[in-house]
């Protein structure tokens, strides 16, 4: 393994904002990433973090990151949420998801949750067929809900 895994540090954020922008890319979306370095080092390193993440690092470099935050299932209780694994477009296939993927199942398991989440988007064939090496159940059934800072500002407006 010519790469490290380990816990993400402040001063990785601008090579995890940059991964970000490139997965932003490949969804093609990338005018829809509106994070920033101060929002990130604020939520993930501030009074109160709500983020967590691992690194894969090569000779200084960050080539895959693994985000994930806590939520609460009523049904099943305290739950890890893998919000996105990312490995570089050039270092894809070198097994890097892999080790990040089992880093934050462990680190669910450190936390004593009751399982680990995650989304995929259906036309993704690779990340889908990465899930499926884990025998990982995929929910057909349920439907994605958004809202976003503008429509709930709206909602607040005409309620007031």
């Amino acid at each position: 393994m010519d790469f490290t895994i380990r816990e993400g540090k402040k001063q990785d954020i601008p090579q995890v904002l940059g991964l970000i922008k490139e997965l932003a890319e490949y969804e093609k979306a990338p005018h829809e990433v509106e994070n920033t370095e101060e929002k990130m080092l604020e939520d993930g390193f501030g009074k109160s973090p709500i983020f967590g993440f691992f690194v894969s690092e090569m000779n200084g470099v960050i080539n895959g990151i693994s985000v994930y935050y806590y939520r609460y299932s009523t049904w099943k209780g305290k739950r890890l949420y893998l919000e996105d694994i990312v490995v570089t477009e050039s270092m894809r296939g070198k097994k890097i998801g892999k080790y990040l993927f089992e880093a934050t199942i462990k680190k669910a398991l450190e936390e004593n949750c009751n399982g680990m989440t995650w989304q995929v988007l259906d036309w993704n064939e690779p990340a889908l067929n990465f899930y499926k090496k884990y025998a990982a159940t995929m929910d057909p059934g349920w439907y994605n809900g958004s809202l976003t800072k503008t429509q709930m500002q709206a909602i607040a407006q005409i309620n007031a």
